[in-house]
């Protein structure tokens, strides 16, 4: 007869699962993919090694799902911070502002999202992370277009270049740690005039001047 778990044990599992991401995402804020083998995971959550290996097959698959989780959160906080917003071009102001500042509080991490070397697989899941970005700025884009509040553009292709410079403008003061006063203001300001439009994202809700979600950064939920 097959073994079959307990709901006690299958709880117990399940908790240490999520004890071995929480340890891991801490360390990837910390000290990058590179901090994050298995021995020093299982050593932050307090588990031997043996038993991050119950859950996850080797480094790579736990990076995979690391990521995942993470990013899952910085899709979901972009997402919401677009739909309090009345406006397309507000929208994709609000995509743009809420990642950045995000990011800079987080930069060891959010470095590790967007530009750490990492297995050939994180790489994989990164074009997924920059896609899901892609699909919502370029959904604002053509509902502009549509509407007569944008130019005819190329609404997949405008996306998709606000997606590389929205990446390659905080590359640079995540890896040194630098943060210029106007750095975010003028990311939104950049995305706005090549959308077409004015440079200032005009139908920004008023309960909402900045446009962005609550600026917690990338961070593990406490429970």
């Amino acid at each position: 007869m097959a073994y079959r778990r307990t709901p006690a044990v299958q709880a117990r599992l399940d908790a240490q699962r999520e004890a071995v991401l929480r340890a891991a995402v801490a360390l990837l804020g910390e000290r990058g993919y590179g901090g994050c083998s298995m021995a020093a995971v299982a050593h932050r959550a307090g588990i031997a090694t043996g038993s991050v290996y119950q859950h996850f097959a080797n480094k790579a698959e736990l990076s995979v799902e690391l990521f995942r989780l993470v990013v899952g959160r910085e899709v979901a906080a972009v997402t919401e911070a677009a739909e309090r917003q009345a406006g397309p071009q507000a929208k994709v102001a609000a995509v743009i502002e809420t990642f950045a500042v995000r990011a800079l509080k987080a930069p060891r991490l959010a470095y590790a999202l967007l530009a750490e070397p990492a297995d050939a697989v994180v790489d994989s899941e990164r074009l997924v992370f920059r896609r899901a970005f892609h699909d919502l700025i370029a959904a604002q884009i053509a509902e502009a277009i549509a509407t007569g509040r944008l130019p005819e553009q190329r609404a997949e292709l405008t996306a998709a270049a606000l997606v590389g410079a929205t990446a390659e403008a905080l590359v640079g003061p995540l890896a040194t740690g630098s943060r210029p006063d106007d750095l975010i203001p003028a990311m939104v300001s950049f995305a706005l005039r090549a959308l077409g439009g004015p440079a200032e994202p005009t139908e920004l809700t008023e309960a909402d001047p900045a446009g962005a979600a609550p600026a917690t950064p990338l961070v593990p939920d406490a429970a």
